[in-house]
């Protein structure tokens, strides 16, 4: 066992959500529920709503869906907007956090003041997701893998999400300029010495920033990997990325002539990956399904742990369906960590109540929210 997981305390603060309000979020016109206990268990058929409330309970957290990048598909058919509201409560506070959209426009409050940016929510209320299609995040393009890490150190550092925007901004801004140079060249380069010197100081901060977070994340990883699956296994994850030849302001003087005959920047953060590895092969090629799903519920774990360490705070934790997807010595380990002093508040979905309550057993602290069928 890692040290960090032995410096859990009991009174370490909670993040809960107590109640939640939705007002045509996907298929609800208008609901409240309430979360009474540790635990609570959204059961009911396929397609009466529990991961649609899963997810208002993620957004609230995060101001956007963890299942969709686009706004509309948040909102009920034949509606223009939603509202989802929750009381959240943090180290005996409690406050209401409320989020519209409406005909393109978002909207944050809390306790009914309006946020001037939405980044200054990012971080107050912390939640890890770990759903059925997670495995992307092994088996896809890395893309994926950086929004992942992206999203978990923006939470952390508010100037490591300010650079990592600000850096995309200019991105955008230099592929245009290097467009226009195919119809419209110029010997001009102020612009373009501008474009990249900002670029390197923010890629910089994050290149730093992304490898100082494996180095801290990787025991964690390592940890919840093998009290998943019990074995010996050795796994390992590799940070690819260009700066760690040379500076990213090398690349981009260096480069310019292959970046305008592509007319794109093709160094630089914007391509970094993370390479997962198992008993020395790629685990995305070699690797089990049993072993995938393990990492995977690994990196989500760690990912919880993590943000415990850097918060101070325990965060949310939401499963989406799971114990459809896991053996039976695998659920049983998992139920095994995240019932222990590491862990605070657990919503999960699950066809099956009884196996639910089976699993957590009679004297758990766990409640229902029985969905019939799909709401109105």
């Amino acid at each position: 066992m890692c040290e960090f997981i032995k410096i859990f305390v009991p009174d370490t603060p909670l993040v809960t959500i107590n109640k939640i309000s939705l007002v045509q979020f996907r298929n609800y016109t208008t609901a409240v529920y309430d979360f009474p206990a540790q635990v609570t268990c959204i059961t009911g058929p396929n397609g009466s709503g529990k991961t649609n409330l899963l997810d208002a309970v993620y957004y609230l957290c995060y101001t956007k869906s963890y299942f969709s990048a686009y706004q509309q598909n948040s909102v009920q058919n034949g509606m223009d907007g939603f509202r989802v509201s929750g009381k959240f409560q943090k180290a005996g506070i409690t406050d209401t956090i409320s989020c519209k959209w409406k005909a393109g426009k978002k909207e944050i409050f809390k306790n009914d003041a309006e946020y001037e940016k939405i980044t200054d929510h990012i971080g107050a209320y912390s939640a890890v997701m770990i759903a059925p299609d997670d495995t992307e995040l092994i088996n896809e393009h890395s893309d994926l893998r950086r929004k992942w890490i992206d999203s978990i150190l923006g939470q952390a550092d508010r100037q490591y999400l300010e650079r990592l925007m600000r850096y995309q901004r200019l991105l955008l801004q230099r592929n245009a300029w290097l467009k226009i140079q195919a119809y419209k060249p110029t010997t001009n380069t102020t612009e373009l010495d501008h474009y990249n010197a900002e670029m390197a100081s923010d890629g910089t901060y994050i290149y730093e920033q992304r490898a100082a977070f494996l180095h801290d994340f990787l025991p964690l990883l390592n940890d919840f990997y093998h009290r998943l699956c019990g074995g010996a296994e050795a796994i390992t994850v590799s940070y690819i990325s260009d700066l760690s030849q040379k500076p990213l302001l090398t690349w981009l003087q260096q480069g310019l002539e292959y970046d305008l005959r592509y007319q794109r920047t093709l160094r630089g953060i914007h391509k970094d990956d993370w390479a997962f590895g198992i008993n020395g092969l790629a685990l995305k090629q070699f690797g089990s399904q049993g072993q995938k799903k393990s990492f995977l519920f690994a990196l989500k774990l760690a990912q919880y742990a993590w943000l415990t360490q850097v918060q101070g705070q325990l965060p949310i934790l939401l499963l989406d369906d799971i114990f459809e997807k896991l053996d039976q010595q695998r659920m049983e380990a998992l139920l095994t960590i995240i019932r222990g002093e590491g862990f605070g508040q657990v919503i999960l979905t699950d066809t099956h109540p009884d196996r639910i309550a089976h699993a957590f057993g009679p004297d758990a602290p766990i409640a229902f929210i029985h969905l019939q069928a799909a709401p109105r």
